[in-house]
Parts: structure tokens; sequence; C-alpha cells
């Protein structure tokens, strides 16, 4: 018997988080809040400084959006498409990149930009009854997430 489910297997997966120079500010916060608390005792502050380090940079990783090929589903961010519905995808790196992150970025596309991520993919949208043009998605590696969209729509 013939298996008719849709391909569930993931052909992509990556997590766009922040550098670790993005990480590193972050945590500098906790040292200025912990100056803050320096007139109630200094082993308070010490414990309160070292907790809002903490929690930042947790926090920082914990809402990293994911970029997903899952099945015949783009995923990027809280948003999906299924892949019959986008074009041949572009990976762009360098000075590519950076003109489709700025002057050539569509007005009526959508977009998950990431700074500290230099590869983007841009995917257009052949969806007539979709109004977004065209799909910007940061990515550490373009060329593997442009591939995995092109796999599953095979």
């Amino acid at each position: 018997m013939q298996n008719i489910a849709p391909d569930a297997r993931i052909h992509y997966r990556e997590r766009l988080s922040p550098s670790l120079w993005l990480l590193v500010t972050v945590a500098l916060a906790g040292p200025m809040v912990a100056l803050i608390f320096v007139p109630v005792g200094s082993t308070i502050a010490l414990v309160v400084g070292a907790a809002v380090s903490a929690l930042l940079v947790i926090a920082f990783l914990a809402l990293a959006p994911p970029v997903s090929v899952d099945g015949d589903v783009l995923r990027a961010g809280r948003a999906h498409i299924d892949v019959r519905h986008l074009g041949i995808p572009r990976a762009l790196n360098g000075e590519e990149a950076r003109q489709a992150r700025g002057p050539g970025l569509p007005a009526r596309g959508w977009h998950l930009i990431r700074g500290g991520v230099d590869g983007i993919v841009v995917v257009p949208n052949i969806d007539p009854d979709d109004p977004v043009d065209t799909w910007t998605i940061s990515s550490r590696t373009p060329d593997r997430l442009a591939a995995a969209i092109v796999a599953a729509q095979r």
C-alpha cells in the first residue's frame, strides 16, 4: 500500500540566536542594576545583578525566532507558508545580502531579518491570492535553506 501521508521530514532547522557580542552587551545590564542595589547591601546587589544578567541572556536566547522547512511548509518565526506557493529561492551573502536587506527590500514583502546574521534568502511568493510578494529571511546558511525549500517543492 502506498504511503499518502504528507512529507513530515524536517529538511532544515535553524534558530536565529543573537550574536555573542549582543549577549555580552545584554549581560552588562546586570552590573548596572547591581550598582543600584549597593546602598541596600553588597551581597544583595551581587545576587540581583547576576540574576538580571542571567535572565536577560536566557530571554534573548529563548525568544530567538526559528526558521525551518518541515515537510512542505516553510516556517519563519510565527509565520508559515506552503512551499507550493513559493518560487525559486535566492541565497544571498555579502554585498547582495546587504542590498536585499536595505534598499532592495520590497515594501509588500514579508521579512524576518536579524542583525548579526549576514546571509539572506529571498523567495518570491507566487500565490495570486496573497498580497505578499516575497519572503526575505535571515539565515546563517542561506544556501542550505534555499536548497531545503527547493527539495521540499519536489
